[in-house]
């Protein structure tokens, strides 16, 4: 007894995988990095060219409050001084306008010369770095010290004015008292002595300690140390140019535009309709990848791999028949349905075909259907014959004998040698009137169930699945389909419409083959191959109507033809 086990379910990928997969999807947009990277560079080399003549030099002016005791520990200068009010009166107009007195600067350069300057605060300092860029290093210093001295010139200007504000208000409120005291003097002089006296002295004492609290405040405000600040680091001219220079601007420009490429790629992940991973197939699906054919090289490549000086894709086809022989689901009936999405079904038929003679290779008695009847071109691109095995074609209505039933499957039976591989049987499609009806006809079901036969399979090729609803007509029948895809040519809707229809229709899809895009389509879309020499194939076997003139019947027996060196065409 032959076990057969259900193969199990995809494990959930973890956080690694998941972010591994991802960065190998990112870097497949690979024009996008390109361009980034490229937009990067030329954005390097901008910054590095522009900052070639460019030229920074800082004085640095560390602010002092107005005291009369400048020992003083309880005198706290941060509270005297506000530090951004400060530095926006720094980069004000009147200190650009001070500075262009000094520097000899006309007036229309003013504007020019306050834009080429910084002010800035180090934390928890009173200290004011003035930082001026230009075109060369002297006029660099010259104009920071420059404006340095112009500020601190206004500051003199702006703390001198407020003292003598202040002397001339207290000096305002001192002399209008200080004559009254005059007056009350003279008046007491004059006076005899008694009560009247007592209560002028009396005045004249109240008066006279407001003079002198007056005067002491003139004399404070006088004794006051005025000075604005110092310059503690003179600017002087810088030895190099500021700016990184080319190659550290052309190293931060590939990383800036490697990063802008990588944001890039992933919004179009983000927003790409097609799959960019096998388990997005298998998401889409719900069912496993059970292959990825190797990229073809030889412009369409060998319908028939067994045999071919490259190994890969016959073991990669012999891989998914394993895969498939070993699923319970086609273990129990072995009819399999090969369909593509839509568009051309070559790869398709290169996979029914490989996968047949990988089943015969078994062992297996295989029967290769070719269902598509609104294309058929097995028969007339391989150099096959009509013989080998009449239990395939012994079924009722044969050619000639009229009714609705009499167009396809007709009896005809082709027998092809796959070399070391083995033989199977092919009934090729032909194009009928109502296909519908063919594919649904007793005969068509007669056919497919010879896979009920112990030891016997039953592969079936059907147009593209999404162009036409023949396959659907086949599910209920075959049951197990297997989707063959490019996933960079369908998208995640059209494989879970594809699964949705499949599973409406009573069938179950087994798994996908994936394969890259065919050399041809690459360029020019498919156009490349209208153009190409025909293939190496001989010409296809005589018409029906030719055979049973000479007096051969379609299913009898005739030589068998290896395959092994035919090139497919274009479907």
């Amino acid at each position: 007894m032959t076990e057969t086990n259900r193969p199990a379910a995809a494990p959930p990928e973890d956080e690694p995988d998941l972010l591994r997969d991802q960065f190998r999807q990112l870097l497949r947009y690979r024009r996008l990095l390109g361009a980034g990277v490229g937009i990067g560079l030329l954005g390097g080399v901008y910054l590095g060219i522009s900052t070639a003549d460019t030229y920074v030099s800082v004085a640095d002016v560390v602010l002092r409050a107005p005291t009369d005791d400048p020992f003083n520990p309880s005198l706290a200068p941060d509270k005297a001084i506000n530090i951004g009010s400060e530095r926006q009166v720094a980069l004000s107009s009147s200190i650009a306008e001070q500075a262009a007195k000094t520097l000899g600067v006309p007036d229309k350069g003013v504007p020019a010369l306050r834009a080429g300057l910084q002010v800035t605060n180090p934390p928890q300092t009173m200290v004011l770095r003035f930082t001026y860029t230009a075109s060369s290093p002297k006029e660099a210093a010259k104009r920071a010290n420059g404006m340095a001295q112009a500020y601190l010139h206004k500051r003199q200007e702006a703390l001198d004015v407020t003292r003598n504000t202040m002397v001339k208000g207290y000096a305002d409120q001192r002399d209008p008292v200080a004559k009254q005291l005059d007056d009350l003097a003279k008046q007491i002089n004059a006076m005899p002595a008694g009560a009247a006296r007592d209560a002028a002295l009396g005045s004249k004492t109240d008066l006279q300690s407001k003079v002198n609290t007056l005067n002491n405040n003139i004399t404070k405000l006088q004794a006051l140390d005025m000075t604005p600040g110092r310059v503690t680091s003179p600017a002087a001219p810088p030895a190099a140019a500021d700016g990184p220079g080319i190659p550290m601007s052309l190293a931060l420009g590939a990383a800036t535009g490697l990063a802008l490429g990588l944001l890039a790629a992933w919004v179009r992940l983000v927003f790409d309709p097609a799959p960019r991973s096998e388990g997005d197939v298998a998401r889409a699906l719900r069912a496993p990848v059970l292959g990825y054919l190797p990229r073809d090289k030889t412009g369409g490549g060998p319908l028939l791999a067994a045999g071919e000086a490259d190994p890969r894709l016959a073991e990669e086809y012999r891989s998914v028949a394993f895969r498939l022989a070993y699923d319970a689901r086609f273990a129990d009936r072995r009819r399999l349905l090969v369909v593509a999405p839509r568009g051309s079904s070559e790869t398709a038929a290169a996979v029914a075909v490989n996968l047949a003679a990988s089943f015969a290779e078994t062992g297996k008695d295989v029967l290769l259907i070719e269902a598509d009847l609104r294309t058929p071109v097995l028969a007339s691109q391989l150099p096959t014959d009509a013989g080998g095995r009449p239990r395939w074609s012994q079924m009722t209505g044969g050619p000639g004998t009229g009714g609705p039933e009499s167009d396809w499957p007709d009896g005809r039976q082709l027998v092809v040698d796959a070399g070391e591989s083995g033989a199977f049987d092919l009934i090729p499609g032909d194009r009928v009137r109502n296909v519908a009806r063919a594919l649904t006809s007793p005969r068509a079901t007669r056919l497919i169930s010879e896979a009920d036969s112990p030891n016997s399979t039953v592969v079936v090729l059907a147009p593209p699945v999404l162009s036409y609803a023949d396959a659907l007509a086949l599910v209920d029948r075959v049951d197990g389909v297997l989707v063959v895809c490019d996933p960079r040519a369908v998208h995640r809707s059209d494989l879970a419409r594809i699964r949705e229809l499949i599973s409406g229709a009573g069938g179950t899809v087994l798994g996908a083959v994936l394969h890259s895009p065919l050399p041809g389509e690459k360029r020019g879309k498919g156009k490349a191959a209208s153009a190409a020499p025909a293939p190496e194939a001989v010409q296809p076997p005589p018409a029906r109507e030719a055979d049973a003139a000479g007096g051969r019947l379609p299913g009898e027996g005739g030589d068998t033809v290896a395959l092994r060196t035919v090139r497919s065409g274009r479907r």
